[in-house]
């Protein structure tokens, strides 16, 4: 069945389609929901809420753009969604105060899940404004509407993210550095 007949036996509520529908981009979206989530339990929570509204909302769906991308795109405002539920505290920063923070990939050799880590351990508004914007490529205005701050916050909020991340690469490779020189 291509992915278009697919589609359209999930708008006439065939189950068998949306089981196939699930099982085909279940594991895709996981991975998305992960990088939005807390944790894992938010973020299967978040996968079953998704594949709710997906379903609920097929019909909307015009063919028009990668469907996949409408589904990623259902997938991160629910994570978003249930963020904005929650209450916090928005830090803000003036812009004059904000420093180049880039980390030089030359600086450090970290495996791929280290990093993950490192991101999904950030605190959750720090979290989503640098999964938006460095993994989604969202615009800082884009950020600003999806989670009701304003434009310097999200940029503030980055600026925090890259600090922190920045902070912990290099208590790693101080680490290892240690580590190296005593030859383990």
């Amino acid at each position: 069945m291509t992915l278009k007949q697919l589609i359209k036996a999930c708008k006439k509520n065939n189950i068998q389609a949306q089981r196939d529908l699930y099982l085909k981009y279940k594991d895709d979206l996981y991975v998305l929901c992960l990088k939005y989530c807390k944790n894992v339990d938010e973020a299967q929570d978040n996968l079953q809420d998704s594949f709710i509204e997906i379903f609920k909302n097929i019909d909307k769906y015009n063919y028009d753009g990668s469907f996949e991308g409408w589904m990623k795109r259902i997938t991160i405002n629910k994570a978003i969604d249930k963020y904005k539920s929650e209450s916090f505290i928005n830090i803000i920063i003036n812009d004059d105060i904000l420093e180049d923070t880039s980390i030089d990939s030359n600086e450090f050799q970290l495996p791929l899940h280290i990093l993950l880590d490192l991101i999904q351990n950030l605190p959750d508004r720090y979290r989503l404004v640098f999964n938006l914007f460095e993994l989604d490529n969202y615009s800082h205005k884009e950020i600003s509407n999806l989670l009701s701050i304003s434009e310097g916050t999200s940029k503030s909020n980055l600026h925090r993210a890259k600090l922190i991340l920045k902070e912990k690469i290099n208590e790693i490779n101080t680490s290892q550095n240690t580590l190296k020189n005593h030859g383990y």
